[in-house]
């Protein structure tokens, strides 16, 4: 199943971490699938700070764990297999990036406005209605998506755009 991206452009700072909490809470109920989510500040000052949501590293280390124990298991040597499967899944995690392209974070991170913030989304699945319903009380602008025209426009009225 492939995902679809969005991004939305918020009027201050804290928004859109606090659009990526209800979010979070929102794929707790299982209304939205989210495959990545990052946060994108430009403070006062011009600087860009990107905020991850996914810990690549700490992923890959609870994966190369989990394999190394079990085939330190196979070979009489758990605990062994496991700090190794963790040490290398730690630094094959660090060095994979899937999900939304970096540079292209970057991009849209120079081009908004300082004191504002976005968020990028790799949606896989959602509810459309009741997650716009949770997510219009935060104001923010659909900027870029990689949805159909004809979905994004529908998208874009659901928030009141035109």
């Amino acid at each position: 199943m492939s995902s679809n991206m969005v991004v939305m452009t918020f009027n201050n700072e804290q928004t859109a971490e606090q659009v990526r909490d209800r979010l979070a809470e929102l794929q707790k109920l299982q209304l939205i699938t989210l495959d990545d989510a990052v946060v994108v500040v430009r403070g006062q000052d011009g600087k860009v700070k990107v905020k991850q949501s996914v810990n690549l590293a700490g992923a890959g280390a609870l994966s190369g764990a989990f394999w190394g124990m079990l085939m330190g298991m196979l070979l009489f040597v758990p605990f062994l297999g496991m700090a190794v499967g963790a040490a290398t899944g730690a630094i094959t995690g660090s060095m994979r990036d899937y999900g939304i392209d970096d540079t292209f974070i970057k991009e849209v991170g120079n081009s908004i406005q300082p004191g504002t913030s976005a968020i990028f989304l790799l949606v896989e699945q959602a509810t459309v209605d009741k997650v716009v319903e949770q997510l219009k009380p935060f104001g923010g602008t659909i900027a870029r998506t990689s949805l159909s025209r004809e979905n994004e426009a529908k998208l874009k009225a659901a928030f009141g755009q035109a």
